[in-house]
């Protein structure tokens, strides 16, 4: 069948859903990649994929812009004619299921995480409760990455219990992100936060979190990987980095394209995120052996078994998240890699990318079961 992904950058294609594209097309599917085109595109082709540009704005909900994401979506559905669309990111989700049901193409939507939007309550949360109402109501498949969010969703009757499947992430490639012996040389850890610089991943609890355990332990290093000046209106420019760095507080290490060596090298993987769907980062961490401080929150609390893989805190508090550098500051390094082997466990146990293949193989066959081969 003809089957089109779409999303609100390419890049989130090429670093998150390669897997399942790979599966798609051993299945024998045409896959189509509907998204803003970004420097990853050549990539995406290069696998077998057909790439169509959407124009679309990355930014909050905009009343004057979002009428103009639905029109171009259905033109596009239109245009490509796809058996079924694959839907990921909340714009893509919402305005994409509306579009699809216009013109009559099934599609399934991935609720990869909620936002800022249910982050802030008030009217922005009521206008996108009331969008994710209309846009939801009788699609046959929403997968969702954490339960908190699909219960949440079921809660608020945004979805139907026969709707909401649950997935584990995006999966994780267990071989690619093997496990890696854990850096002994050291006594004093060596922090690393992975993440878009944005408020709401807890950047800034995370620079008031080093400056706290720095002042006790002056040989703990804090590092902090990612872009900064995302289109997002919580992001956090590099002036206010730089000015960090100049404090001696935070390692500033920039983007990479390829986060493994910088995982391995690390002690401990931090991410005090105000809610996630499936935080990434932690998953790759934990897939290579790397103990986790994560906030309490949808999300993080699904990869992280506190005390066990690593430490949950309070969301929102540097204080919270000091205390919990601080008590995996005093284990002794032994303990800390056994952390970081139960990590890698339950990632084999739990989030093999193979969970999710499956989930969407099935999801496919029970949609359009004269369209799939019913050995794939």
């Amino acid at each position: 069948m003809k089957v089109l992904l779409t999303v609100n950058a390419a890049w989130n294609i090429w670093n998150f859903r390669r897997p399942l594209v790979d599966a798609l097309l051993a299945d024998g599917h045409t896959v189509i990649v509907l998204a803003p085109w970004d420097d990853t595109v050549p990539k995406i082709e290069a696998l077998g994929c057909e790439f169509h540009h959407l124009e679309m704005s990355v930014k909050g909900l905009n009343p004057l812009e979002e009428p103009k994401t639905l029109v171009r979506l259905r033109r596009h559905f239109r245009r490509l004619k796809p058996d079924v669309v694959l839907s990921f990111t909340i714009k893509n989700n919402i305005f994409g299921a509306i579009a699809a049901k216009s013109v009559g193409i099934p599609f399934i939507a991935n609720v990869t995480g909620l936002g800022t939007a249910f982050l802030s309550g008030g009217l922005l949360e009521r206008v996108a409760v009331a969008l994710y109402k209309t846009a939801f109501r009788n699609l046959p498949v929403v997968f969702f990455q954490n339960n908190d969010d699909r219960e949440l969703f079921l809660d608020r009757g945004l979805v139907a219990d026969s709707q909401a499947r649950s997935l584990p992430g995006s999966g994780i490639d267990l071989e690619r992100f093997a496990a890696s012996d854990y850096p002994f040389q050291s006594e004093a850890p060596q922090f690393l936060m992975i993440a878009r610089l944005l408020r709401d991943k807890g950047v800034l609890e995370y620079v008031g979190a080093a400056r706290r355990v720095k002042a006790r332990n002056p040989g703990v290093r804090f590092q902090l990987l990612g872009a900064t000046g995302s289109e997002n209106r919580t992001a956090i420019d590099r002036e206010t980095v730089r000015g960090w760095e100049q404090e001696g507080i935070i390692e500033y290490l920039g983007t990479v394209e390829d986060v493994r060596p910088l995982i391995k090298a690390a002690q401990c993987i931090v991410l005090p995120s105000y809610r996630e769907g499936a935080p990434r980062t932690l998953i790759e961490a934990a897939a290579m052996a790397r103990p986790l401080i994560a906030t309490d929150v949808a999300g993080c609390r699904a990869v992280v078994d506190n005390k066990h893989t690593g430490f949950l805190c309070d969301v929102r508090s540097e204080e919270s998240l000091a205390a919990a550098c601080e008590t995996f500051i005093a284990l002794s390094l032994k303990e800390r890699a056994a952390l970081g082997r139960a990590g890698r466990l339950k990632m084999e146990h739990e989030y093999g990318q193979s969970i999710v293949i499956d989930a969407y193989r099935t999801a496919l066959r029970d949609l359009l079961p004269s369209k799939v081969n019913p050995a794939a």
